[in-house]
């Protein structure tokens, strides 16, 4: 049997709001047979979900692609829903019944959208008891007949919230996202149908200062982007009767003062009940007419990146008395979000939760690494019946909050725990026999759910939370491997391009801040190797992992523009050895007071700026475009060579003797034949000088274990893995922690605390390693010529001290998953799932060919394999589509 499932557009389901010329369809293929590949589709669209009025049918396309199909003929209209569907034969020619789930795609304004209403701002007037009060705006919608389909069309400078007849609108928050303001500036889409009734309806917003103008960066610097809070939205009805009407912000809305009396992102939220307003009561009492506010419409896009949204829940373990007698609530977990709390009291009764992500050696409530981030919410009682609370505008990263002014009664079912981010779906799940490794991975997903929220922030909780683009660029394929992170990427990406300098040198964090890092950061304040690389190296991952040669091509120019300006600095266009470079930022060789580790910055440089080159004509190949790829593989052999000539002896010995040099010059293909060979072996060595513990930083972190793996040193790579003392990703795991952190030593092993100036306790980058457990312990990874794991590398390589693993990854194409338990009788077993229309390459290791050959006729899968051959240190399989598993005795 053959059918079609999770069908998807733009990766999303039935996404409202889409902007795209020709939308790209997705699906996957279920068969209860081996080997199953796709050889043709046919795609219809339709008006309405019976498909009884058919606009589009593609006939039958003889074709194998399922991923990402873009419908270029199809010239889609603004704010029209397309239901789809689809139809697939396998190799055979057996046929499906048209995919069952009702799927769709509705646009948004697209080219018409010359948005017809106006910006509108809160007057002074609305800000005279409290200037820090958030705005509430409103207008009275007179509703004539039976409405069939409603949307709202909304965006705003700051951040907004709708309300529509008292209810709040959809389930999206931080809306419209962080965006480079200047340039572009995101708008949603709202099915608001159900809302409405015949007659008034009462529509309103709630507006925050947000990232636009509220506090940002580490000088606590506000209005960076603008000074004015403001809204835009239409309204669009369309009648039974075949009427449509708009309505539109202008010069009839009002606004108030709302509750919410400040709201700030690293601050926190002030909230005062007494002052709540019914926003649809008709009294003009305290309401204001709007402000007209000019601002441009031409810069804005329908929603790009999943929205943010409550992703789960989470109880409370504990309420704790410290030493000095504060009462502090543990959540058992270092998370991002807010918490909900219902409290009963006296009217203007002041309850207040502050947030913090570690109590100290002696358990006193600590939060000197959170900096100037308040992280404070306080709430004032209305009194009478019970009061609960969420705040509106603000995220905390924390697992502890301190409670002040709450009653004596409070108890653990009074809070609630509220995770948010990017509402990315799950794709990645990792177990292993090691209890701790499996702690080590909660943490790793765990640091991805509080660092994703609408851009990828290097941590949660201090007064930063920003974009770094070089720990996206480290994290970038683990995050892909745990969530799918395509269209997270996709609007960051966009970002990134739109927020390049003129001649090419990229920011250090994107969106990017204007004058907040002046001071300390060298001569320049942006184009760092291994954090402009992520021009590079995050689109040529997202191809990689998700096969979307689409935004490969969106950003190609960025990549050369890139690429364009290393090239320009300095004397040599060969080698970087100009401008401010991070280095090996944190590295543990680095000199006494100095966050930079001991790798020379000029070589970092030039090693990125090799596989920087690399990537971009592997892109221009890619993308057809053989005389650029030529230009750049012939701008890489000498970038090659000059950084040989530079960093290599006349003996084939690399001249930096740091782990970090070995593991970039092994990681980027920069040495070969027995200077490899020595690389390899000085990597060992310096290992072992350090009692096989690391001492990398940001740069050298993420590739030291799958350098090690592909070079014949898996086991040592293991033993790095295992290791529980200091420095090592299991130190922080024996250590409490259900994070990753931003220091090896955040705590140190007499308890205290690393330098409160910067020392984070959820911080992504080191997480990192959760590729290696991903592509190498368990062994799944993506093929480079068929991207999206259209071919699945299976070569897991099992070590010492683990006896079993398993892994499974959500791919555009299925469920993959790996799994090996080793015995003690030194059986082996392994096994595999390839999903239809995809094939494998497994690597069985220690096996045997005639066992395995024997074994696979007699399981009955034979049909699946399409060839077995003996191959260096095991059994290489090619495997089609189906579940496997091979049992053998491990070769001696």
């Amino acid at each position: 049997m053959l059918w079609v499932t999770k069908l998807r557009c733009e990766y999303k389901e039935n996404p409202l709001g889409l902007d795209v010329p020709a939308p790209r369809i997705s699906w996957q293929l279920r068969s209860d047979s081996w080997n199953c590949l796709q050889s043709a589709y046919r795609i219809q669209l339709a008006r309405d979900a019976a498909f009884q009025m058919i606009l589009w049918d593609s006939a039958k396309v003889q074709s194998a692609q399922s991923v990402h199909v873009e419908l270029t003929t199809l010239k889609p209209e603004a704010r029209t829903r397309y239901y789809y569907r689809v139809q697939v034969w396998d190799q055979e020619g057996n046929g499906s019944a048209w995919s069952a789930e009702t799927a769709y795609f509705e646009t948004g304004l697209l080219a018409e959208g010359a948005w017809q209403g106006d910006w509108i701002s809160a007057p002074a007037a609305c800000f005279a008891q409290d200037a820090e009060a958030c705005p509430l705006l409103r207008t009275f919608v007179q509703v004539d007949g039976t409405v069939a389909r409603a949307r709202i069309y909304a965006t705003a400078l700051g951040l907004y919230e709708l309300h529509l007849n008292g209810s709040r609108v959809g389930d999206h928050y931080f809306t419209p996202g962080w965006t480079s303001y200047g340039k572009r500036l995101q708008y949603q889409t709202y099915d608001v149908t159900s809302y409405l009734h015949e007659g008034v309806n009462t529509l309103g917003a709630l507006l925050g200062n947000g990232w636009y103008k509220g506090y940002l960066g580490y000088k606590q610097d506000k209005e960076i982007y603008g000074s004015v809070a403001a809204l835009l939205l239409e309204m669009h009805l369309w009648y039974e009767d075949g009427r449509e009407e708009r309505f539109l912000t202008g010069p009839q809305w009002l606004a108030a003062e709302s509750a919410v009396r400040m709201s700030e992102i690293y601050m926190g939220e002030r909230y005062d009940a007494r002052l709540e307003r019914d926003i649809m009561d008709p009294s003009p009492n305290g309401w204001y007419p709007v402000e007209l506010h000019q601002h441009s419409k031409e810069i804005i896009t329908a929603q790009e990146n999943v929205p943010v949204t409550k992703i789960e829940e989470m109880q409370p373990i504990a309420i704790l008395t410290t030493p000095q007698g504060d009462t502090v609530l543990d959540m058992g977990q270092n998370m991002v979000g807010w918490l909900k709390f219902t409290v009963q009291g006296e009217r203007g009764w002041t309850v207040q939760l502050q947030h913090a992500e570690i109590l100290d050696r002696e358990g006193n409530f600590y939060r000197d690494n959170i900096r100037a981030a308040e992280q404070l919410i306080s709430y004032t009682l209305k009194g009478g019946a019970a009061e609960t609370y969420e705040p509106h505008f603000t995220f905390q990263g924390f697992r502890y909050a301190k409670l002040t002014g709450f009653p004596e009664s409070v108890g653990l079912g009074d809070f609630t725990g509220v995770v948010l981010h990017s509402d990315m779906e799950r794709t990645g799940h990792f177990e292993c026999s090691d209890p701790l490794v499996n702690q080590l991975h909660h943490n790793i997903l765990w640091g991805q759910k509080g660092n994703f929220l609408d851009v990828p922030t290097d941590c949660p909780q201090r007064d930063e939370r920003l974009g770094w683009t070089g720990d996206a660029q480290m994290f970038v394929r683990t995050a892909s491997y745990l969530m799918n992170t395509g269209p997270f990427f996709t609007k960051w990406l966009r970002d990134l391009k739109a927020d390049q300098l003129p001649g090419g040198g990229i920011p250090f964090y994107i969106p990017n801040l204007t004058d907040t890092f002046s001071e300390g950061w060298g001569d320049t304040e942006h184009s760092s190797a291994a954090w402009g690389d992520a021009a590079t190296i995050v689109p040529w991952t997202i191809y990689e992992m998700y096969g979307d040669r689409r935004l490969l091509a969106e950003q190609y120019a960025s990549m050369k523009q890139w690429v364009s300006y290393i090239h320009g600095e300095g004397d040599n266009p060969y080698l970087w050895n100009t401008g401010f470079h991070f280095g090996d930022w944190l590295g543990l060789d680095s000199k006494p007071d100095s966050y930079v580790g001991a790798t020379d910055r000029d070589y970092v440089a030039t090693a990125f700026y090799a596989y920087s080159v690399e990537l971009t004509s592997k892109a221009a190949a890619i993308l057809g475009l053989a005389e650029e790829a030529a230009y750049y593989q012939e701008l890489h052999g000498k970038i090659t060579e000059a950084f040989r000539s530079e960093f290599l002896t006349p003996s084939g010995r690399l001249a930096v003797p740091t782990q970090t040099a070995q593991v970039l010059a092994l990681r980027f293909g920069l040495v070969e034949g027995e200077a490899k060979e020595r690389a390899v072996h000085k990597l060992t060595e310096l290992l072992a000088e350090a009692g096989n513990h690391l001492t990398t930083g940001f740069v050298g972190t993420p590739y030291l274990n799958p350098v090690l793996s592909e070079c014949g040193k898996g086991e040592l790579a293991y033993e790095l893995l295992f290791k529980q003392d200091y420095p090592s990703w299991l130190y922080q795991v024996t250590k409490g922690a259900t994070t990753v952190w931003e220091h090896w030593d955040g705590i140190k092993e007499d308890g205290s605390f690393w330098s409160p100036d910067m020392n984070s306790f959820n911080h992504y980058a080191y997480g990192a390693i959760g590729e290696w457990l991903y592509r190498y312990v368990a062994g799944i990874g993506p093929e480079e010529a068929e991207p999206g794991f259209k071919v699945i590398h299976i070569k897991p390589q099992p070590g010492a001290g683990m006896d079993f693993a398993q892994a499974a990854v959500e791919t555009m194409y299925g469920p993959v998953s790996s799994s090996w338990r080793r015995s003690a009788d030194g059986m082996m077993e392994i096994g595999i799932s390839i999903p239809a229309n995809a094939s494998g390459v497994a690597v069985l290791p220690g096996a045997q060919l005639e066992e395995l050959q024997e074994q696979a006729l007699s399981a009955g899968q034979a049909a699946g394999i399409r060839e077995m051959k003996a191959v260096s240190g095991g059994v290489e399989c090619k495997l089609g589509s189906g579940s496997y598993l091979f049992k053998y005795n491990l070769l001696d």
